[in-house]
C-alpha cells in the first residue's frame, strides 16, 4: 500500500488578527467559488501558501460526477501549460549534470529538425522565441483530434516537414507548444531516460510530491485523477477529458494542491540539484535585438496591482490550472478546476486580492464613458480587422456600453485603448483609410490592422477557388467547394466550415484561420496559404 503523508493544515494569524478576521476571510475566498460548491457541479480545488505553508486548501465541487466523488486538495488534475515549469527544471537540472547545454543547437539532439537557415537553441525554445509552429494547432489544421491516441515518433514527423517558421529564431516571442514538447524529447536522447523518468528521479522523488508524474503512458492508472467537464445544455454538463493524450512535455503533467506545496517550498530553499535552478528558471528571455521578454523558462514574470508576480496557467480539454506567486510576499494560490469555463487566473487574483487587500494597490477604476464626451461609444470600434502582413483576423463586438473579444469584455484604459488580462493594449484610430487597429504586447506591435467589410463576390467568382489543395506540411487535402451562395471547406469526415471573404482571394474560416489564395501569371489560382496566430504561412498546392 501507498504511504500518502499528511500534510498539516496550518492556519497562519497576522498579529492582530482573529479567529474571526480568518472566518471572515475564507467566507469571502468561499464566496468567489459558490457557483461550484454544488453537488451536482464540477469545480475547483484551492490552496493557499503563505511562507511554506498552507493558510487555507478546499475543494468545493466534484470531481467526478458520475461516482459522486468531490474535489479535495489530494485531487489528482491534468495541469496542461502548467507543466512546462517542471519540463524547464528538467532541461537545467540536466544541463547541470552534464548532459546539454542550454545554448545546444537543437539539430544535435534530434536531426531530423529541418536546418531553416538559423541555429535554434535549446534556450530559445524555453523562451518561445524559437519561431517553431505550434504542433497541436498543427495537428488540428490537418483535421485530427488532439484528444486521439499519438505517438511521440507521428508528432516528430509532423514538425519535421515543417518548410518554414513562424519569425527568425530569437526575433519575437510566439508561444508554441512544439518547443517543450521537442523538449522532452531532448531529455530522452541526451540523458537515456524519459522525461517522466528523469523528472521523478530528479523533482518529484526529492521533494515528496508522491501524487505527481508527467502522464506518458495512456494505460497508466492514475489514483485519485478527476475527470473534466464542459458547461452543457440546459445547465448540466457534458465530459471533455482524454485518457488517450500521453505526449508530455508541453503539458501532461498531473498533480495535486497538497504535491505543489512542495514545489512552491523549493523557489525559497531550493533541494534540487546544484544551485542553479531557481536562478534559471526565473530568467527573462532576451531577444537578438537585446529586449528582455516576460517569459522566462516555464514561467511568465509580470506584476499585479504594483507587485511582482511569477504565474503560469495551464488549459487542455475541460481542464483549467493556474500556479500564481507573489515572491516578494512568500504568497501563492493554486487553483486547479475541472470544468473548461472556470476562468483560474481570475480565481487566483481574486483570492490573492482578499489576503494581500492591503498590500495591493488600488485596482484602476475603468473610466466614466456616459458621462464623457471625450470617450467615445465602444460600438463604434466593432467590426473585422485584417492585418495585411500577418493575415490575422480580429473581431471586435460591442455590448452595452463595453467592447468584446476573444470571448470577454475588453477592460476599457481611455478613449481608444482598451486592455484584456494577458494580452496587451488595443488602441483604435480613425484615419482617412478608415478605422485602424493595434495590438501591443510588451513593447512589441502584435497586430495592425484596418476595418474591412465583407467583399461580394459573384457565382463565378467563388466557382474559381473551388477545388482540392494539397499540403505536404500537414500531409492533408482540403476540398473546396460551393453551397448556397458559400465558400466551403471541407477536411476529412469533418464537418465544412463555411469561409466568409474579407479581402480579395482572402477568406476567414474562423475555426482554421485566414486562407490566402494564390494567382499564378495566367491568373489562375494555383495554391493557397493558411495562416494562424501560433501556425504561420502554411502552403498547399491546388491538385489538378
Amino acid at each position: 500500500m501507498r504511504f500518502i503523508p499528511i500534510i498539516p493544515m496550518v492556519v497562519v494569524l497576522l498579529a492582530g488578527s482573529s479567529a474571526q478576521s480568518v472566518d471572515e476571510t475564507a467566507r469571502k475566498v468561499d464566496q468567489i467559488f459558490a457557483a461550484y460548491n454544488q453537488p451536482h457541479s464540477p469545480g475547483c480545488a484551492l490552496g493557499v501558501i503563505q511562507d511554506g505553508h498552507f493558510v487555507y486548501r478546499k475543494g468545493y465541487g466534484m470531481g467526478s460526477l458520475e461516482l459522486g466523488v468531490p474535489l479535495s486538495s489530494q485531487s489528482v488534475f491534468y495541469m496542461g501549460s502548467v507543466s512546462k515549469q517542471f519540463t524547464a527544471a528538467s532541461v537545467v537540472l540536466a544541463a547541470e549534470q552534464g548532459f546539454l547545454s542550454l545554448d545546444d543547437n537543437i539539430r544535435k539532439y534530434i536531426p531530423e529538425i529541418p536546418d531553416y537557415g538559423h541555429p535554434i537553441t535549446l534556450r530559445q525554445m524555453l523562451h518561445h522565441t524559437s519561431g517553431f509552429r505550434d504542433f497541436e494547432t498543427l495537428l488540428f489544421l490537418s483535421g485530427r483530434q488532439v484528444a486521439d491516441l499519438h505517438s511521440r515518433e507521428e508528432m516528430i514527423a509532423l514538425i519535421a516537414r515543417q518548410k518554414n517558421l513562424n519569425n527568425v529564431p530569437g526575433d519575437a516571442w510566439l508561444y508554441s507548444n512544439t518547443n517543450y514538447f521537442l523538449l522532452s524529447e531532448v531529455v530522452r536522447r541526451a540523458t537515456k531516460k524519459s522525461l517522466a523518468e528523469f523528472a521523478a528521479e530528479n523533482i518529484f522523488q526529492p521533494l515528496g510530491m508522491v501524487h505527481t508524474r508527467f502522464y506518458d503512458d495512456h494505460t497508466v492508472v492514475v489514483p485519485g485523477r478527476v475527470a473534466a467537464y464542459d458547461p452543457g445544455s440546459n445547465g448540466d454538463f457534458i465530459v471533455d477529458w482524454s485518457t488517450n493524450f500521453d505526449l508530455v512535455g508541453a503539458g501532461g503533467l498531473m498533480s495535486s494542491i497538497d504535491d505543489l506545496l512542495f514545489w512552491d517550498r523549493n523557489f525559497y530553499d531550493n533541494k534540487l540539484g546544484k544551485g542553479t535552478l531557481v536562478k534559471e528558471l526565473q530568467m527573462r528571455g532576451v531577444l537578438n535585438n537585446g529586449k528582455q521578454i516576460g517569459y522566462a523558462l516555464g514561467l511568465e514574470l509580470s506584476t499585479y496591482r504594483g507587485l511582482p508576480v511569477v504565474s503560469h496557467g495551464g488549459a487542455l480539454f475541460g481542464y483549467r490550472t493556474q500556479l500564481l506567486r507573489f515572491p516578494e510576499q512568500r504568497f501563492t494560490v493554486a487553483c486547479l478546476c475541472n470544468l473548461s469555463s472556470s476562468d483560474t487566473n481570475k480565481f487566483a487574483r481574486e483570492v490573492a486580492d482578499v489576503y494581500l487587500e492591503k498590500k495591493l494597490q488600488p485596482e484602476a477604476v475603468p473610466p466614466e464613458t456616459s458621462a464623457n464626451p471625450q470617450f467615445p461609444d465602444p460600438s463604434r470600434f466593432a467590426g473585422k480587422y485584417l492585418d495585411p502582413l500577418r493575415h490575422f483576423l480580429y473581431v471586435f463586438t460591442a455590448s452595452g456600453q463595453g467592447l468584446m473579444a476573444w470571448g470577454g469584455k475588453l477592460r476599457r484604459v481611455g478613449p481608444n485603448q482598451f486592455r484584456d488580462l494577458g494580452t496587451g493594449t488595443i488602441t483604435f484610430e480613425d484615419s482617412a483609410q478608415g478605422m485602424k487597429s493595434t495590438l501591443e504586447m510588451d513593447g512589441e506591435t502584435f497586430f495592425a490592422g484596418k476595418r474591412v467589410e465583407e467583399p461580394q463576390l459573384s457565382a463565378a467568382e467563388l466557382e474559381a477557388h473551388t477545388g482540392q489543395y494539397k499540403s505536404a506540411e500537414l500531409d492533408v487535402t482540403y476540398k473546396l467547394s460551393t453551397e448556397k451562395g458559400s465558400l466551403m471547406l471541407t477536411v476529412g469526415w469533418n464537418p465544412a466550415l463555411t469561409l466568409t471573404p474579407v479581402a480579395p482571394d482572402e477568406f476567414d474560416s474562423q475555426d482554421f484561420g485566414t486562407i490566402v489564395f494564390h494567382t499564378n501569371a495566367n491568373h489562375h489560382i494555383d495554391g493557397l496559404s493558411l495562416f494562424t496566430v501560433n501556425a504561420r504561412d502554411i502552403s498547399f498546392e491546388r491538385v489538378h
